[in-house]
């Protein structure tokens, strides 16, 4: 499903003291995400008019049903970006069946403190809504980069280094793919009800290069005026 993003900007002028942001938001209506099915579901979004590189990135995954420890999900960028969003929530070497409530409605930002691959071990981090599981704030993506079939304790141990914060300082324009799979057999189909991502850039300001432009007439109109003279 290729989704085209809309941009709301906050158009900085010549009189605000703040840099021009651009936020972008899209929302897909998604679909079903086949148990132990590693061919997964994918979601494309093309962005564009994003003006200036990336300064903070947040997806919103609504996903119900199913085995929060199978689900495993990445999201690519334009530009080779990559995050891992999730990767068998729960899965340590003591637990290798991971989380066993059904489905997320979270929010995974850069600037949380827990990671959504321990929010079993938080307790305080999220709640249960009909068996779904919402977080009373948001998490940070699971960030560990490494095959999601291998053993709990590996997946667990692995940097959680690929998160969304190494998006930073990239350019956002282009087709942007969601992918979610079911990894492991039990606990049944899950549905991505929806989701929605958000991208934030920044550029100069206006006033800045205003200034600028003038500073540089001035400059040569004086240099004329000495030459004449």
């Amino acid at each position: 499903m290729k989704i085209k993003l809309t941009v709301l900007g906050l158009a900085a002028t010549a009189t605000l003291a703040s840099a021009q942001i651009f936020t972008t938001n899209i929302a897909s209506t998604g679909g079903t995400i086949l148990d132990n099915n590693p061919v997964g579901l994918t979601e494309t979004f093309t962005a564009t008019d994003l003006a200036g590189a990336i300064t903070n990135i947040s997806i919103n995954l609504d996903i119900t049903g199913g085995f929060n420890g199978d689900l495993y999900a990445y999201l690519a960028g334009p530009q080779g970006q990559l995050a891992i969003l999730l990767n068998r929530p729960g899965i340590t070497s003591g637990n290798p069946y991971g989380s066993g409530d059904a489905g997320l409605d979270i929010t995974l930002t850069e600037t949380a403190t827990v990671n959504i691959h321990d929010y079993a071990a938080n307790p305080g981090s999220y709640f249960l809504s009909g068996g779904v599981v919402t977080g009373t704030s948001s998490f940070l993506a699971d960030g560990r980069n490494v095959n999601p079939l291998l053993d709990g304790g590996t997946i667990d141990g692995t940097a959680t280094t690929t998160g969304l914060s190494g998006i930073n300082n990239t350019l956002g324009d282009g087709v942007w793919t969601l992918f979610i799979a079911d990894l492991a057999p039990g606990g049944g189909n899950a549905t991505l009800s929806s989701a929605m991502l958000t991208i934030m850039t920044t550029v100069p300001e206006p006033q800045t290069w205003l200034m600028m432009g003038g500073g540089i007439g001035i400059y040569c109109l004086m240099r004329r005026r000495r030459i004449v003279g």
